[in-house]
């Protein structure tokens, strides 16, 4: 995402943006969030590339929020969308100050909050997601015997 020259001459993008304490200079879309991406926000665009520019884009005007205070995996786009996301520090790559720049790595996106009520409490939403699962596998388990 870095140095791509914008519309003026001789002027770029910003070098990174800052969500909390992490400074964003890179962003990985994983095979994963591209393929929920495809099923839940956009198919016909789904691509690396146009998912990174959107996130940069999202991140330069202050659209990315944590999901929580003091979670920093899981955040909020536009107040709708809900995106996991992970950091790791470019090695070798600081800000002027001498602070570590951040690659973004983009795990998943787990859908719109607008069309998954379930998004809206993402405790309670694991929580009974666990307890459907291990009750599936009691099931299952009585059959065997």
């Amino acid at each position: 995402m870095r140095d791509k020259v914008m519309q003026r001459w001789s002027t770029y993008e910003p070098f990174f943006v800052a969500l909390g304490d992490k400074k964003v200079a890179d962003i990985v879309i994983t095979h994963h969030a591209k393929m929920r991406y495809a099923d839940r926000i956009e198919a016909a665009r789904s691509d690396d590339d146009h998912i990174a520019a959107w996130l940069w884009e999202c991140l330069k005007q202050d659209r990315v929020t944590p999901y929580y205070r003091n979670e920093q995996d899981v955040y909020l786009i536009d107040d709708d969308l809900v995106m996991v996301a992970e950091f790791s520090e470019l090695e070798g790559e600081y800000d002027i100050t001498g602070n570590p720049l951040h690659k973004m790595i983009v795990v998943t996106f787990l859908g719109r909050m607008s069309e998954t009520i379930e998004l809206r409490d993402l405790k309670s939403y694991y929580s009974w997601l666990r307890h459907s699962r291990r009750m599936t596998l009691v099931k299952n388990s009585r059959k065997h015997r």
